[in-house]
């Protein structure tokens, strides 16, 4: 039996209505061909989250807050964009809100019974909503376990929310690489 790799890669929420949909910008569209090599080239297990809401999204805490249909389960928005769905190595894990405690139970899991995880590295969108999310719950439920985020392979909703999700991470003991600074 193959011994499972202590480095996991989590690719957030890289879904058409981040990319070129309703929420989508141009910094989301930049980063796509870096997320694809980063996951072809990535050494380790991948992981992948999708934001997922349903068709009552607008009466939701979130909808009320962003009211911005996206990311409604089956539709096309939803879906993982091309590129990506083309490299997509495991069965993406939903969420309906920011963070995803499913992923970080798994996570967990995995760190508690397949022996200590060296790395988990992040990568997606939106970097100051979902990424930082699941960033700061991963650390919350493993803070031995190294964190990273890949700032190269993040947009936020604009370039300064994403500058500013960076800064919020790293003061929060989480590695951030590639920020060109």
């Amino acid at each position: 039996m193959e011994k499972a790799s202590k480095k996991v890669l989590v690719v957030v929420d890289v879904q058409n209505d981040f990319i070129s949909g309703a929420l989508g910008t141009k910094e989301a569209q930049a980063i796509v061909p870096k997320v694809r090599e980063k996951i072809q080239s990535f050494d380790g297990s991948v992981y992948f989250t999708m934001d997922t809401h349903g068709k009552d999204y607008l009466s939701t805490q979130e909808g009320r807050n962003l009211p911005v249909e996206h990311c409604i389960k089956g539709t096309w928005g939803w879906e993982l964009d091309p590129q990506i769905e083309q490299v997509r190595q495991s069965t993406p894990i939903e969420k309906n809100t920011f963070g995803s405690k499913g992923l970080a139970d798994v996570l967990k899991a995995r760190n508690t019974y397949e022996g200590p995880l060296e790395e988990i590295q992040l990568i997606g969108v939106c970097t100051d909503i979902c990424v930082i999310s699941n960033a700061l719950l991963l650390k919350a439920y493993m803070p031995e376990v190294k964190l990273t985020v890949d700032a190269a392979c993040c947009a936020g909703v604009t370039p300064e929310s994403h500058y500013r999700a960076l800064e919020a991470m790293k003061a929060c003991q989480i590695e951030i690489v590639n920020d060109g600074q």
